[in-house]
Order: structure tokens, then sequence, then C-alpha cells
């Protein structure tokens, strides 16, 4: 590999280490997210990309450096690949060449992980799924009677403890 490359790789490391995403690294994920997650054709719900997840996804990357790193590098990377073939960005091909260079990159799978996550957290998409876009609790869920016989075989039997 030559050494201004290497030098490019090893500086883009640190910079994120030290400071996180630059805005053009930010700019190619969020076209990366709505390849991962891409809007419905009927447009109920919306692509990763255009739901904002960029900073999620940044936030939760960078709570492990060395992954921080290989995606940010992998960004930078996609839009290099980018150029060469011709397009402004990354963000300027076409969707199939998109995804062709998304299936050659190792760092896809795992930032596909943290897409989903936060992706089916958001509250526009729980309730485009006709859920409701709340906590579990305090209002619970409805369950059914629990049939508290089941215990009195437990109950039946000697303390297994001494009273203090």
């Amino acid at each position: 590999m030559p050494i201004k490359t290497e030098l490019r790789r090893t500086m883009t490391r640190i910079e994120t280490i030290n400071h996180g995403f630059s805005e053009d690294q930010k700019r190619v994920l969020t076209s990366v997210l709505d390849e991962i997650i891409p809007p419905s054709a009927d447009g109920r719900l919306p692509g990763a990309g255009q739901l904002g997840l960029a900073g999620y996804v940044v936030e939760a990357v960078q709570k492990m450096p060395e992954l921080a790193a290989m995606v940010a590098q992998g960004l930078s990377d996609l839009d290099d690949q980018a150029r060469r073939r011709n397009a402004a960005s990354f963000a300027a091909l076409s969707r199939g060449d998109k995804l062709q260079l998304l299936n050659e990159w190792s760092f896809v799978l795992p930032l596909t992980l943290h897409t989903f996550t936060g992706y089916y957290q958001q509250a526009r998409v729980v309730e485009a799924l006709g859920l409701q876009a709340r906590a579990p609790h305090p209002n619970g869920y409805q369950m059914e009677p629990n049939d508290l016989s089941l215990l009195d075989a437990v109950r039946r039997r000697p303390k297994l403890y001494r009273e203090c």
C-alpha cells in the first residue's frame, strides 16, 4: 500500500477517535443509511438516512473506537471509490452502483445492526407499523390472569432459610 494512502488512513483513524466523524463522512453515512433501510414505496416509512439516524449511528459506533475508525475509514473510502467512478460523491451514484460498492465493504454489517436498532426506536416508524410509540410501562401490556395454583407445591415446602 502506498505510504500516502496509509498515512491518510492513520490520520482518519486519529481524527475519528479525537473529534468524531467529518461532515463529508456524515453525508456519506446518511446516503448509506438510506440504502440499508430505504424509504417505503408508499412513502409511509422514511429511509434511515431521511429519518436523521446519522447522529444516532455515529454516537453508537463511537462507543467502540475500533469500530468507529473502521466505519469512518469505510465512509471515506466509499466516497473515494465514487469519485473514481466519475461521480461527484457517493450520494450521486445510482442505487445499483451504491449497492455494488456497499457489498464490497465489511464495515456495512455492524453498521446495519446499529441502523436497525436506531430505526425501530423512532416514534414515527413504530406508529407507521401500527404500534403505540410509548414505553411499555407504566401502562404495561395486557396479560392473561395468572394461575397461582401453580405455586401450591412451593408453598407446601418447609422454609429453606433461617430467621435472623
